[in-house]
């Protein structure tokens, strides 16, 4: 049977994103876990988030799972979900300052407390709800969702990483950023899928079918 480990560090919507995985397939099984074996031993791994980066990096170390998390990804399929994804990245500007996991390469930037739309008109920080999801390149975990899929976000922070062939979408608030990375066998959305409805229940699947090679 298909196991998946939803990484818990006691910082992400974890019971949601179970549901929406365990709804997604009946042929696997989904397991809620810090057990470092557990999730070592596992075929797929998810590794949700929210909150402040600070509390997030802290807790994962704190629970001694950083290496653990390096290590998976680097050879299963691995998908991260908003602040999970910024995690992944080398360091975050928010709580002035934070390392974060350095397992690719790139930093998370704060929107700002001045941003606007292309009609002058001040945007609110976080963003927060429904938009288009540009997909940049082709993936596995796109299969069946529609270019421009409408996807539902909360954040205030955004990552840019320093390799452009990472980009996987982009999203338009005030400005272009990164909505979803993609490298080998990982893949990470700054969106909440659980929270997307179909969409989000289709690139769900996806991943549960995805053998984690970064050909479609």
């Amino acid at each position: 049977m298909n196991t998946i480990a939803i990484i818990d560090y006691g910082m992400g919507n974890l019971h949601s994103v179970a549901k929406a995985i365990e709804h997604s397939s009946v042929a696997s099984k989904v397991i809620v876990t810090h057990d470092r074996k557990t999730i070592l031993s596992a075929d797929r791994i998810v590794l949700p988030g929210v909150g402040a980066m600070r509390d997030c990096m802290g807790e994962i170390k704190r629970l001694e799972l950083d290496d653990v998390i390096r290590e998976v990804a680097q050879n299963k399929p691995f998908l991260g979900v908003c602040v999970g994804m910024q995690a992944l990245l080398d360091s975050s500007t928010e709580n002035e300052g934070v390392e974060c996991l350095g397992i690719l390469p790139g930093h998370v930037e704060f929107f700002g407390n001045q941003l606007v739309d292309e009609n002058n008109e001040r945007l609110k920080v976080p963003h927060m709800g429904w938009n288009k999801v540009t997909q940049k390149i082709e993936h596995a975990l796109w299969k069946d969702i529609p270019q421009d899929a409408r996807f539902y976000f909360v954040h205030s922070y955004y990552v840019s990483p320093s390799d452009d062939n990472h980009e996987a979408a982009s999203t338009s608030y005030g400005h272009t950023f990164t909505s979803a990375v993609a490298h080998e066998n990982i893949f990470a959305v700054q969106f909440h899928p659980e929270k997307s409805q179909h969409a989000g229940l289709k690139l769900y699947e996806n991943f549960l079918r995805w053998d984690g090679h970064a050909d479609v």
